[in-house]
């Protein structure tokens, strides 16, 4: 019996070092052109990761992926807490598996402030969603990234439609931080809302309603159902005070059940004729060829910055100046002017 316990034991540690075994950037990219799951989910926590040598793998990977790309559309979702944004996600997901999508779900989790941790829960509120073979769901933190985006949320969508699908939804925060972030990786910008709760007033403002695409009232069901109707006409009038975008599509308004499942198959068919109008003009690739310039630009902001803090110099240059700002020996501004002025110095 004992004999049979230590193959058993043995067995298991060798399946265990066989699944822990890491695997190299060529095998990764081979595994996720073939659309294997398990190493799609691998190569995305290699993009996430903040470790230096990963990094470098990830710059690699994710240049073998990028011509591999499918003829996709990304869209993203974003609404205040509350507005049902899983389950509009989960609706919508099915309406796309039965028109014969591929659907990946690129979902963002806050992240304390305090504790930095984050629940990343979405796959239990997906419960049906997470169980077909054509759906992939990513929850990830938000960490200190603004708009309700993971901070590599742009490298996994490279790699999830270089994986085969061709419709990727990211879901935000949505905590009214800069939503720039998000328009900026996206094809379609979808805005959720919510009737009765005081955001027909929010339509005569600016900033996340002017860069939506479509605005969505969801929980439009029961008793609420006159009240979505209502906020649905205070929307279209609203957005007729802004002026027309550069692609030549206004944006539409629109109500739904996600619970129900009614109003989601409409909501499908409006992204898919603003597809063809902005397909058809050219603004399609346009916004595509745009969003690289971004990605690009907040790259190197995003390495001078790493760079910055990781020189040794700097690190000890800096806890001085910030013992001098704490004390009101210098002020914040002069203290920055300073520190750069002896980084540049030593770049030199």
């Amino acid at each position: 019996m004992s004999t049979l316990k230590n193959t058993g034991k043995k067995g298991v540690s060798k399946v265990r070092k066989h699944r822990k075994r890491k695997l190299s950037v060529e095998e990764l990219t081979k595994n996720v052109l073939a659309g294997d799951k398990t190493s799609l989910a691998r190569a995305i926590t290699l993009v996430e990761s903040t470790a230096v040598e990963d990094q470098k793998k990830a710059y690699i990977l994710v240049e073998n992926c990028l011509g591999a790309s499918a003829d996709s559309i990304r869209i993203g979702i974003t609404g205040v807490p509350g507005v049902g944004k899983s389950t509009f996600i989960e609706a919508l997901g099915r309406t796309l598996l039965d028109a014969g999508k591929k659907v990946a779900v690129l979902a963002v989790d806050p992240t304390s402030s305090l504790s930095k941790g984050s629940i990343l829960g979405d796959k239990t509120r997906m419960q049906e969603l997470v169980k077909e073979a054509n759906v992939f769901i990513r929850p990830s933190p938000s960490g200190n990234s603004l708009g309700g985006v993971a901070r590599k949320t742009r490298e996994s969508i490279i790699l999830c439609e270089a994986a085969g699908f061709d419709c990727i939804l990211i879901e935000t925060v949505g905590v009214g931080q800069s939503e720039v972030a998000v328009h900026s990786m996206v094809d379609f910008f979808l805005l959720l809302k919510l009737a009765g709760a005081g955001d027909e007033l929010q339509g005569i403002k600016r900033g996340i309603m002017e860069m939506a695409d479509a605005i969505v009232i969801n929980k439009a069901e029961g008793e609420n159902l006159k009240r979505a109707l209502r906020a649905q006409v205070e929307f279209e009038r609203a957005l007729q005070l802004y002026p027309p975008k550069e692609n030549d599509w206004f944006p539409q308004v629109s109500t739904c059940s996600a619970l129900d499942k009614s109003g989601i198959k409409e909501v499908w068919e409006m992204v898919e004729k603003f597809s063809d109008n902005v397909k058809n003009n050219g603004s399609w690739s346009l916004n595509r060829e745009r969003q690289n310039q971004y990605w690009f630009r907040q790259t190197v902001d995003d390495l001078l910055k790493q760079h910055f803090y990781l020189t040794p110099s700097i690190k000890k240059e800096l806890n001085n100046y910030l013992t001098l700002v704490s004390q009101n020996k210098i002020s914040p501004f002069r203290a920055a002017e300073e520190l750069l002025e002896y980084y540049r110095e030593e770049l030199k």
